[in-house]
């Protein structure tokens, strides 16, 4: 990524703190995020909105929300690609690069880890800290909530679409309705905040365009040309690299979302049986990090080879690759776009709208699946005081409520 393009990006960042990060000091931050992350997706913008939004100050509010909209758009797993953005505004393409990497690699280690000792590892799938660490993830996605509501909600107006954007998603539970309803926020905040001055603090600056355009073809390229490479060479190895790029690119929503086109690349192929997948999965639910990392999983566990490490990885790029280039080739554009009145406006109903969405994420899946007893809802109760009013680190929390639902159960 040239200079131009990567300084557009970091005036995104809204932080007293202008000075670059390393790419080791980057990794070292997000390694702690990719080893304590439970609870999937949306658990995961609630430690990034904790990490870099409350503690460090990397992002205000607004600034955070914008770029949740913006991946919410985007194909591929929205937490990655939001932490992926972070790490481009403080770092550039290798700040980018080091967040992605520390933030995906201890699940995608483990998922190959138990490619190789299935039977081995499956008996951790049901230890009693397991519940711990779901009931963590309540915490911390109420504790996001609480703080995006209280800034990015703080009139009626705002408040009520935030509401109504949960009631939405929880009556009509699909990935479209989450789009609809930030098209919705947008189009109710440009009506009811066009004729104010927006409160929203925007740098105004020449951004490079060209970058984010390679980006762009590169992905189309990739995703026509896999497909039609395989099907010309015969080959295994880009039949595979094409199944797994082709899911990247075309899911909505990430997380779960992503598991049927994953199933139907490798099970109906023979690449891989329906209780070896379903081993995987569950296996996905008890590793931190992104639930993309699954993919790390079956490209280890395929048969024929590429198979083991060189599979798993092979695999884990080819999954990611899509979303981390649309990441590239779209935020110039959305930098663009974000300074314009008209357009701050429309975000400040599209922000009400995420905090609707993760409001609804808060009971369903993330409190259903993490509080099953009274137990479970006082241990949850005490991390959020925890994380709200004691400032206590996530990483600390989610070990606490591990290893007090593993004492207690």
């Amino acid at each position: 990524m040239n200079t131009e393009s990567t300084k557009s990006i970091q005036n995104n960042v809204a932080s007293g703190d202008s000075e670059r990060v390393p790419f080791f000091k980057m990794f070292k931050i997000f390694l702690g995020l990719g080893l304590t992350s439970f609870g999937g997706p949306v658990a995961h913008l609630g430690y990034l909105q904790n990490e870099f939004v409350e503690r460090r100050k990397w992002l205000t509010p607004s600034a955070y929300a914008d770029l949740v909209a913006l991946c919410q758009f985007l194909p591929g797993p929205s937490s990655s690609q939001v932490g992926f953005s972070i790490g481009l505004g403080k770092g550039g393409f290798r700040g980018g690069l080091a967040a992605w990497l520390g933030f995906t690699l201890p699940s995608a280690i483990l998922m190959i880890a138990f490619a190789y000792g299935v039977t081995i590892f499956s008996e951790v799938l049901h230890s009693g800290w397991l519940r711990g660490l779901m009931v963590a993830a309540v915490a911390v996605v109420a504790q996001a909530v609480w703080g995006m509501a209280t800034k990015l909600c703080p009139d009626r107006n705002r408040a009520t679409l935030a509401l109504a954007a949960a009631l939405a998603v929880l009556i009509f539970p699909t990935t479209f309705t989450q789009v609809l309803v930030i098209i919705s926020g947008g189009v109710a905040g440009y009506a009811l905040y066009h004729q104010k001055e927006s409160p929203l603090a925007v740098d105004h600056h020449s951004i490079y365009k060209g970058s984010g355009r390679v980006y762009l073809i590169l992905f189309f390229v990739l995703l026509a040309g896999l497909p039609l490479a395989s099907a010309l060479s015969h080959s295994h190895v880009l039949s595979v690299l094409d199944g797994f790029y082709r899911a990247g690119s075309l899911v909505f929503g990430g997380g779960h979302v992503v598991l049927p086109l994953l199933q139907a690349t490798v099970v109906p192929t023979g690449w891989l049986s329906s209780e070896a997948f379903l081993a995987g999965y569950g296996a996905a639910q008890a590793v931190p990090g992104p639930l993309f990392t699954f993919a790390a999983y079956l490209g280890a566990a395929l048969e024929p080879a590429p198979n083991g490490w060189l599979g798993g990885l092979s695999a884990l790029a080819a999954i990611f690759l899509p979303a981390l280039l649309l990441v590239l080739g779209v935020l110039p554009f959305w930098d663009t776009l974000r300074v314009k009145p008209a357009a701050q406006s429309a975000l400040l109903g599209t922000n009400a709208a995420v905090v609707g969405i993760l409001l609804a994420a808060l009971y369903d899946p993330v409190w259903l699946k993490g509080i099953h007893a009274p137990t479970d809802f006082m241990i949850g109760l005490g991390a959020f005081g925890l994380l709200q009013f004691w400032k206590t680190p996530s990483w600390l929390v989610v070990a606490l409520c591990a290893g007090v639902s593993f004492l207690s159960g």
